[in-house]
Order: structure tokens, then C-alpha cells, then sequence
């Protein structure tokens, strides 16, 4: 499970250290995409099967899930780490995520996502601000249960 807030420098070359407590799981290999949220997603092998199986199966009649699969999955490239436990960040998604030196690198337990730090800060602020409001939506039953 991938838990907690780290922040990381990208070397000149693009690379991201993985945080020493994420390696063990992303030993055999990980897969870096675009987030929703203007940040990137690392997933692990099985973590990324699982979400390439739910966004693969999108009704492809639909506009928006034709939408949803091209931000998904051309962005995604695979990775494998270094014996540093370093992985290259491509420019494209470097780009997409406006990634300069520093970033924040944040476990969401079966997901990893990589912020540039200001756009980290705003979002964990706003997040803090809202978080009893957020809890109190999402706890509150749905009408089709």
C-alpha cells in the first residue's frame, strides 16, 4: 500500500527518485500516466491492469469514454526502475504536469501520484479546507441504493 507525502527534486535528466518505502512493490516494473487532476499516476503492474481493465471496457459509443481512453492510455508509458530507484519522466508527461525540480510524490494506497509542488499545495489547501465537506457528501447515501 502506497501511503504519505514526499518531496523530490527531478535530476536534469528528467529522472524521479522513488521514495525507498514505494521500491519493494514497483520492483517489477510500474506505469506512469496522466492523472485527471493535472498530476501524474504511477501504478503498480497489478494496480494498472485492474485500471486499464475499467477504462478499456468504456463504452466506446460514448464520446466521453473515447475521451476518458486517449487521456488514459496515450499517455501511459511503462517504466521499470533504475538500481537507484530512479525512473525517467518523459517530457510529454513532465509537460502535461508542469514538473520543474521540485515535486511532491504522494501514496494513495494502490496509486502513487507525482504534483509539481505549488500545484501540490494548492490542492492539498483546498483539500484541508473541504474535508469535512467532502466526507459529508461522500458518506451520505446514494439514491439508487
Amino acid at each position: 500500500m502506497f501511503l504519505g507525502e514526499y518531496a523530490h527534486n527531478l535530476d536534469e535528466k528528467g529522472r524521479l527518485a522513488i521514495p525507498a518505502r514505494f521500491r519493494a512493490e514497483l520492483s517489477a516494473g510500474l506505469f506512469l500516466t496522466r492523472g485527471l487532476d493535472r498530476c501524474l499516476v504511477i501504478y503498480d503492474s497489478e494496480s494498472w491492469r485492474a485500471m486499464a481493465e475499467r477504462v478499456r471496457a468504456l463504452n466506446a459509443w460514448q464520446g466521453d469514454a473515447r475521451r476518458m481512453q486517449r487521456h488514459f492510455f496515450s499517455g501511459a508509458v511503462p517504466a521499470q526502475p533504475d538500481k537507484l530507484g530512479r525512473v525517467v519522466i518523459p517530457q510529454f508527461l513532465r509537460t502535461y504536469a508542469q514538473l520543474d525540480t521540485e515535486v511532491v510524490v504522494v501514496g494513495l494506497a494502490d496509486r502513487i501520484e507525482v504534483w509539481s509542488k505549488a500545484e501540490w499545495e494548492r490542492e492539498r489547501a483546498q483539500a484541508e479546507q473541504d474535508s469535512a465537506e467532502l466526507a459529508e457528501h461522500l458518506a451520505a447515501p446514494r439514491a439508487d441504493s
